[in-house]
């Protein structure tokens, strides 16, 4: 079962793209891009492309860390 959604902001689009059924290397990934912007700290578009499985210990490292606390065993 194929599964696409995306989420835009300001800065960034994020994507996800997942087929259930498939086994293929690159059939489940999330990809987030950065926006052409006025800010001149912005110099081009960029792109990281991650496995669901690597976006999900992405997640897992900033549900841990983003509130500035650390965990221990995280």
């Amino acid at each position: 079962m194929q599964f696409n959604k995306s989420k835009s902001t300001k800065r960034f689009n994020f994507n996800i793209s997942r087929d259930t059924k498939s086994h293929r290397s690159g059939a489940n990934t999330v990809t987030i891009t950065t926006n052409a912007s006025d800010d001149s700290y912005l110099t081009s578009r960029s792109q990281i492309t991650m496995t669901v499985k690597e976006a999900k210990a992405f997640q897992n490292f900033l549900n841990s860390y983003i509130d500035g606390k650390s965990q221990q065993n995280a």
